[in-house]
């Protein structure tokens, strides 16, 4: 054999053995049974399975890499880290200055500014665990649940009204929303908060701490006059099973309802076998919720309400009771042909099917709806009911309903003695799931029954009914939150990642699939996904090997060398500079300002609108906003701000709030003019900045230099360079003899700050002052962190 053919032979073996090697060190999928042939070629052979997708394998327990700078590590995520970065031939950047630090730390962890002695107690600590007691009373501190969550509320699409043309009100979802704040809080294990979401009321009946939990399934944006049922019963279901796919498993299952996806191995007997496990799913809306102030305090004012028009109520009913038998007739015979079919089915003779309908049709029929007799009965002169009797019944009932419009003020506007639940209606039995062609409910093929993904597990769901409940939900808790699933971990650990560095190491965080993007740094991902589960599940655990990791704490100062090699900072080897969330600029605004009303949960509030916008009605004539009464319901943390589908708070949505329609994996990142226009022109703002303006004042005192030392401590968390001095006083020069000159004409009412502890001896300059204050807080230095 000649040199080159040995050496050709060498390399051809070299390759199969290695190729050999590789297989036989991964898991095989099963290969099916070679066929029953005693010629079948090498060509006809069985082929091995496909390796299953990178996100749908086993969670890897990863050694920690060896890596050159070894004092730079300070946890193990930094070694995965630094791995990546020396791999290019780069080094890591510089720690970032400690006011820095703890500004960043403090608005990622917190979601508001530190203030200027937290800042000055953490710069001048010598004491050698002095970052890792930032970062322990970071994570201690009730600010830390808002903050984290806010960011869970955005995936859990939560909002205190239904969307839609009617856009109800859903007075006691915050309930839900304090679940979610409390769970952080206390640190309950990320596993057992999510089988709380998906099966609260299977795995703890009775106990209401635990059921307002599914508050997360109950979330979906609802149309209570929809008129087709069994179509609202799929549309619910779906909603159910995407958020599910979406927020928790990161996975786009929904794209398998209509056909078979497109790019991942989900089909769409994978969709409509997890749609069965919701398939017995129903909610409870007004169940009574233990007494406390707050249940007490609206009992209080709703009886002062029904004691004023108990007289108008009492008529109005009378008349709907002269009707009722009709009334009701008419409202059912308006619902579709397969609603009707359960409808009107003696109660005897309900499936599970018919139990749903009919409980949701006892849900969404109030008097307002049986009403709807009267009118088409007396405005249809063809109608069979039409009379003068009923022409007059109706205009009766009109007269009061205006009537008692007048008393809308004195209702309770926020604030609920009940709860919502999940349920499944006291009965073990579901409605029966069929795959369905195209997505339509109306072309039913074959019938599923639930199961997990094929693609990604062959585990069979380990269902056990109950004298109440169907168990689906549990058995599918349970799997989703089981150490082996190769999904929960990995993606919520990528949440967290992108939380605190603006891009997961999976960039679409919400899409593990062959379409979205693969880790940049897998070993890291396996890592944290591994240590999550077997640190029992702690999110602030998590949060805290983050928080004091050498990444975390480096410069975001720009590196020519970084920028060449890795313009996108995929490696991380540069602190990436985040642009403020909405609520964390307004929030910070009042933090600064003094203002912030720091009491935890409770109903939502209704901060006010700009004078130039109009909350209008919703669906019931009722007010679609309603400004609090209190005014310390206007500084209260963003997350308690009424969210109404249709009418999103002006201030957070110009800065990018996420959109409660929908599951809202990410917030995006917009630059427009109205940010800016928003913060100049809003008297809010301006007030705050009157405020800012007056703590400023009171504390430095007189010296101008001073107190804009004083204002960049507030805002920035450092003092101001001599350039950015010099410049303010130029501005506070030129502004001064601006407004003089607009007194002089008399055009200009003077804005002055807000308590000061003593009069201003020139109105003026104070008022320039002001003016400098709203400027430097519309600053990139403001809305950025570094």
């Amino acid at each position: 054999m000649t040199s080159t053919a040995k050496k050709a032979y060498l390399t051809m073996f070299l390759s199969v053995s290695a190729a050999a090697l590789a297989v036989a060190a991964e898991p095989q999928a099963p290969v099916a049974a070679a066929p029953n042939t005693t010629a079948a070629s090498s060509a006809e052979a069985p082929k091995p399975a496909s390796k299953p997708h990178w996100s749908w394998q086993p969670v890897q327990a990863q050694f920690v890499p060896v890596v050159k700078q070894k004092e730079w590590v300070r946890t193990p995520v930094d070694a995965f880290v630094l791995a990546k970065i020396e791999a290019k031939s780069l080094t890591p950047s510089r720690d970032s200055d400690r006011a820095t630090f703890i500004r960043r730390a403090t608005l990622d962890a917190w979601g508001v500014v530190p203030t200027p002695d937290e800042v000055d107690a953490f710069v001048n600590d010598q004491s050698v665990d002095a970052y890792e007691k930032l970062v322990d009373r970071l994570l201690a501190s009730p600010r830390y649940g808002e903050r984290q969550a806010r960011l869970w509320l955005d995936l859990a699409r939560y909002a205190d009204s239904t969307g839609f043309q009617n856009d109800s009100t859903r007075p006691n979802l915050f309930r839900y929303r304090d679940y979610v704040i409390k769970s952080f809080n206390e640190d309950k294990p990320y596993a057992r908060f999510l089988q709380e979401q998906i099966a609260g009321d299977e795995i703890a009946p009775g106990d209401q701490d635990v059921l307002v939990a599914t508050g997360f399934l109950a979330g979906y944006p609802d149309n209570s006059n929809s008129r087709d049922l069994v179509q609202r019963k799929y549309q619910i279901t779906t909603d159910m099973v995407d958020t599910v796919g979406q927020a928790i498993l990161g996975t786009t299952v929904g794209c398998a309802r209509c056909h078979n996806h497109k790019t991942d191995k989900f089909t769409q007997k994978d969709y409509y076998s997890l749609q069965a496990f919701f398939a017995n799913t129903a909610f409870e809306e007004k169940a009574p919720a233990k007494k406390g102030d707050q249940e007490l305090a609206f009992e209080k004012a709703q009886a002062a309400y029904d004691e004023l028009t108990k007289d108008i109520r009492a008529k109005q009913k009378a008349i709907i009771d002269s009707v009722h038998d009709a009334a009701l007739k008419y409202h059912k015979e308006r619902y579709l042909t397969d609603s009707r079919e359960s409808i009107f089915k003696p109660k005897d003779q309900w499936n599970a099917l018919d139990r749903w309908v009919n409980h949701r049709l006892d849900a969404v029929t109030d008097q307002p709806q049986l009403a709807a007799f009267l009118i088409y009965a007396a405005e249809d002169k063809n109608a069979p009911e039409h009379s003068p009797e009923i022409v007059k019944k109706w205009e009766e009932y009109d007269k009061l309903r205006k009537e008692l419009q007048k008393f809308a003020d004195k209702r309770p506007t926020r604030g609920a003695n009940t709860f919502t639940t999940a349920t499944e209606l006291g009965h073990p039995d579901a409605p029966p799931t069929h795959i369905f062609f195209g997505g339509n409910h109306e072309r039913p093929l074959e019938e599923v029954q639930p199961a997990f993904p094929e693609g990604v597990t062959s585990e069979k769901p380990d269902i056990k009914p109950t004298a109440t409940s169907s168990g689906r939900r549990t058995a599918l808790a349970n799997w989703i939150a089981s150490p082996t699933n190769p999904l929960t971990a990995r993606v919520f650990v990528n949440r967290i990642w992108n939380q605190y560095f603006g891009k997961g190491i999976v960039v679409t965080v919400s899409d593990f699939g062959k379409a979205g993007d693969k880790p940049t740094n897998p070993e890291l991902l396996d890592y944290l996904a591994d240590n999550f589960v077997k640190n029992g599940w702690s999110v602030k655990t998590l949060h805290k090997s983050i928080l004091l990791s050498s990444t975390y704490r480096q410069s975001s100062d720009y590196r020519e060398d970084v920028a060449k090699v890795d313009p996108e900072n995929k490696l991380l080897a540069v602190f990436p500079r985040k642009r403020l969330e909405a609520e964390q600029i307004r929030d910070s605004i009042l933090a600064a300002s003094g203002k912030l009303t720091e009491q935890i949960g409770g109903p939502s509030v209704f901060p006010p609108l700009p004078t130039n916008l109009s909350g209008g009605n919703n669906f019931n004539a009722d007010p679609a906003w309603t400004t609090s009464k209190d005014p310390k319901d206007y500084t209260r943390r963003s997350i308690y701000t009424f969210t109404r589908r249709s009418l999103p708070y002006p201030l957070l949505e110009t800065f990018d709030m996420a959109n409660a329609q929908q599951i809202h994996s990410k917030r995006d990142v917009t630059t427009t003019p109205l940010q800016a226009l928003t913060l100049y022109n809003s008297d809010q703002v301006f007030q705050w900045s009157q405020a800012l303006a007056g703590r400023v004042i009171n504390e430095a005192g007189p010296d101008e230099s001073a107190r804009i030392d004083r204002l960049y401590q507030i805002l920035f968390s450092r003092k101001a360079t001599d350039p950015e001095k010099e410049a303010l006083r130029a501005f506070l020069d030129q502004h001064q003899k601006t407004i003089t000159q607009k007194a002089e004409d008399g055009k200009l009412a003077l804005a002055i700050p807000i308590g000061v502890k003593d009069k201003p001896t020139d109105p003026l300059r104070a008022s320039a002052f002001v003016d400098l204050v709203h400027t430097v807080l519309n600053s990139n230095d403001f809305v950025y962190r570094f």
